[in-house]
C-alpha cells in the first residue's frame, strides 16, 4: 500500500523591504509592483506573481547600482514564488544571489541576511537536503535572537522551520521544543488568526500524529484549518495543506469515509490555485489513491496513482 503523503511545509519565506534608491520614476513602479506581488502571493496567484516579480527584478537591475539591496528584494520575491510552486531548482540560485548581495552590503549579522539564510534553507529542506539546511537555519536564528530579540515573529518562523528538519529526521524531542516555542511567540505577538499560527499548529499536530497522539493532533489540525479559512479564505493553498493534514490523520485511524471528502476538496484547491502539474497535486492524487485502495476501490486508486506518477516525472 502506498503511504499517505504530506504537503510541503507552510512556513513562510520572510519577505522584507528596505528604503528605495532608484532612478526617478523607477522607484514608484517598483514599489507598486512589489505591493501587487505581495497580494498575489498571499492570495495564491503564483503564475501572475512570477510575471510581475520578473518585471520588478528587471526594473531593479536596470535602475540601481550592482548589488543594491533592492535587487536582493526582487530576487527574494521571485525565489519565494518559485518555492511555493515547487520549482526548487529555479528558486535556489535566486536565493543564493540574494544572500550574497545582503552579506556584501550589510555584513554577516543583519536581519535581512537572516531572512535570506532562512529562505535558502527552506529550499534545501524541501529537497530533503537537511545537512545543508540545518546550519543556515541555526545561523539565521542566532542573528535574529541577537538583533531583534528572542520573542520576535521572525525568530518564531525560523524556529518552526528548524523544527521541521528535526521532525523529518524523527528527532521528536527537539522538534516539539521548537514548535512549542514558535507557537508561543506567535500567539503572543501576532493577531489571533494569523496564518503563521496555523502553520505552527499544523506542524505540532503532525508531530503528535507521528507519535500516535491522535486526539491532540485532531484538535490542533481542526484549529489550524479554522485559522487558515478565516484569514486566507476557503480556496487558499494553505487551507489545502490543512485539509490534507486532517485527512491524513483520519486515514491513519481507518476513518476513510471522513478522509475522502477532505482530500477531494484539497485536490480541487491545489489544481485551481497551483496548476495541474504542481507537486502538491501529485500528493493529493496519491493520497486519494491510498484512500480508495484502503476502501477496496482499486480501479479508481490505480487511475489516480498513474496521474500522480506522471506529475512526479516532470523535471524541476
Amino acid at each position: 500500500m502506498k503511504h499517505f503523503l504530506s504537503m510541503a511545509a507552510t512556513g513562510a519565506i520572510l519577505f522584507l523591504s528596505e528604503p528605495l534608491v532608484l532612478a526617478d520614476g523607477a522607484d514608484t513602479k517598483w514599489d507598486i509592483l512589489n505591493d501587487r506581488i505581495l497580494n498575489l502571493v498571499l492570495s495564491g496567484e503564483y503564475e501572475r506573481g512570477v510575471i510581475l516579480a520578473k518585471k520588478a527584478l528587471d526594473i531593479a537591475e536596470h535602475n540601481a547600482l550592482p548589488n543594491h539591496p533592492n535587487i536582493a528584494i526582487s530576487l527574494n520575491a521571485l525565489a519565494e514564488i518559485y518555492y511555493k510552486q515547487g520549482y526548487y531548482v529555479k528558486a535556489e540560485p535566486l536565493a543564493k544571489r540574494a544572500l550574497a548581495i545582503r552579506e556584501q552590503v550589510f555584513g554577516p549579522d543583519h536581519p535581512d541576511v537572516a531572512a535570506s539564510l532562512n529562505n535558502l534553507a527552506l529550499i534545501y529542506n524541501n529537497q530533503d537536503k537537511y545537512g545543508l539546511a540545518e546550519p543556515l537555519y541555526k545561523r539565521a536564528l542566532a542573528i535574529d535572537e541577537k538583533l531583534v530579540g528572542p520573542s520576535h515573529p521572525d525568530v518564531a518562523a525560523i524556529s518552526n522551520n528548524l523544527a521541521l528538519i528535526y521532525d523529518n529526521q524523527n528527532d521528536y524531542i527537539q522538534a516539539e521544543l521548537l514548535y512549542k516555542r514558535a507557537l508561543a511567540i506567535q500567539e503572543h505577538s501576532l493577531v489571533p488568526n494569523h496564518p503563521d499560527i496555523a502553520a505552527s499548529l499544523n506542524n505540532l499536530a503532525s508531530l503528535y500524529r507521528s507519535q500516535g497522539q491522535h486526539g491532540q493532533a485532531e484538535l490542533l489540525f481542526k484549529r489550524a484549518l479554522k485559522v487558515d479559512e478565516k484569514s486566507l479564505g476557503p480556496e487558499h493553498p494553505f487551507v489545502a495543506a490543512s485539509l490534507n493534514n486532517l485527512s491524513k490523520l483520519y486515514y491513519k485511524q481507518g476513518r476513510y469515509a471522513e478522509a475522502e471528502p477532505l482530500i477531494k476538496r484539497t485536490l480541487v484547491i491545489v489544481e485551481t490555485s497551483l496548476g495541474p502539474e504542481h507537486p502538491d497535486v501529485a500528493t493529493s492524487l496519491n493520497n486519494l489513491s491510498s484512500i480508495y485502495r484502503a476502501m477496496g476501490r482499486d480501479d479508481e486508486a490505480d487511475l489516480f496513482l498513474q496521474r500522480a506518477a506522471r506529475i512526479r516525472s516532470i523535471e524541476r
